[in-house]
């Protein structure tokens, strides 16, 4: 029961929400994450080990980049189950417009020097 509370809890922030509702449908570099919150990276961090903590997010390595995605089953059924119970779905629905064109490749391209 404790895990499910701790679970919850950590749904309970809004960002945290709109990150495990974006990994739902599919998984994303960090850098796709804060090209769609912008939010800083160190509050993405912050975020990302309440939401591995809580073992709703799990991270790999791939290459160059940190690819975020849902951590099992147990926790896609609970992301799902509450974004069921949600009535206002427009910030939600932005974020998924957003992820679907975004692409890795983008995250190489480094901003040249002011």
């Amino acid at each position: 029961m404790k895990n499910v509370v701790n679970q919850l809890k950590a749904l309970g922030e809004t960002n945290r929400f709109r990150i495990c509702m974006m990994l739902l449908e599919k998984p994303l570099c960090v850098c796709e994450l804060l090209s769609v919150l912008d939010i800083a990276g160190g509050t993405l961090s912050n975020h990302l080990k309440i939401l591995r903590h809580a073992h709703l997010v799990d991270q790999r390595k791939e290459g160059k980049w940190v690819v975020c995605h849902i951590a099992d089953e147990g926790a896609e059924k609970l992301i799902r189950f509450a974004a069921s119970c949600m009535t206002d779905t427009e910030i939600t629905d932005d974020d998924h417009d957003r992820i679907c064109c975004s692409s890795r490749e983008l995250c190489s391209v480094t901003k040249s020097p002011e």
